[in-house]
C-alpha cells in the first residue's frame, strides 16, 4: 500500500514538473484577421458547421483591423492599407453570403407534391427557415456592393494587393455585375414562396 502511495506521489511530482517547464501561451482573438481565420468550410456542413463559420464571421466583421504588418497582403502604403481594408469587408460579406445561402440550403425543399399535405406544417416551418436564410443574404449583398465599390476607386485602379488575389476577382465579378448575388437570391426567395403557397393551399382533401 505505501509501495503504491509512492508510485503514484511520483507520478504527480513528474507531471507537475513537466508542466511547470513547459511555457505557457494565451491566444486572444481580437483582430479581423484572427477571426477570419476562424472561418472553415467543412467537407458536410451540417447547419451547426455553418452557424459556427456565421458566427466567426460576424465576429470578424465588427472587430478592428490588425496592425498593417500583420495583415493577409502585404501593405506598403497608405493606399494599400486603404484598399486591403474595403476588400476584405467585401470578401467578409460574401462570404456570409455563401454561409447563409448553405444554412438555408439544409431547409430548403426543391419542391413538394400532394403527398406532402400531411408533413405540409413541418415543410412550411423548414422553407420559412430557409427563406429567411436567403432575405438574410440580401443584406450582406447590399453591403458587399458598397465595400467593393470603395475598393474600386479611381485611385486603386493600377493598384493589387496579389496576395489575395481571388478578393480582387470577387471584386471585379462584383462591380462588372458578373456575380450577382441579388438575383440569385430573389430567385431562391420566390422559389420558396411558391413552395410554401402550394403547401398552405393544400387541405385534407388533397391527399
Amino acid at each position: 500500500m505505501l509501495f503504491k502511495q509512492k508510485k503514484w506521489l511520483i507520478i504527480f511530482t513528474f507531471i507537475l514538473c513537466i508542466t511547470a517547464i513547459q511555457p505557457v501561451f494565451s491566444y486572444i482573438v481580437t483582430y479581423k484577421e484572427q477571426y477570419y481565420r476562424l472561418f472553415h468550410v467543412h467537407y458536410q456542413q451540417y447547419p451547426d458547421d455553418v452557424m459556427e463559420n456565421i458566427y466567426w464571421l460576424e465576429k470578424a466583421v465588427e472587430a478592428d483591423f490588425c496592425n498593417p504588418k500583420y495583415a493577409l497582403s502585404t501593405i506598403e502604403t497608405t493606399e494599400d492599407w486603404e484598399k486591403y481594408r474595403y476588400i476584405f469587408m467585401m470578401h467578409l460579406n460574401l462570404k456570409l453570403i455563401e454561409q447563409h445561402m448553405r444554412l438555408g440550403s439544409n431547409f430548403d425543399k426543391q419542391s413538394v407534391y400532394f403527398y406532402d399535405a400531411p408533413l405540409r406544417e413541418q415543410y412550411i416551418i423548414d422553407l420559412n427557415k430557409a427563406k429567411s436564410c436567403y432575405e438574410a443574404g440580401l443584406y450582406y449583398w447590399t453591403e458587399a456592393k458598397l465595400w467593393a465599390e470603395k475598393a474600386s476607386q479611381n485611385k486603386f485602379y493600377f493598384l493589387t494587393l496579389h496576395e489575395i488575389q481571388n478578393w480582387e476577382d470577387e471584386r471585379f465579378r462584383v462591380v462588372t455585375g458578373k456575380l450577382n448575388y441579388e438575383k440569385i437570391l430573389t430567385r431562391e426567395i420566390n422559389r420558396v414562396q411558391t413552395l410554401i403557397d402550394s403547401l398552405l393551399a393544400m387541405d385534407e382533401n388533397t391527399y
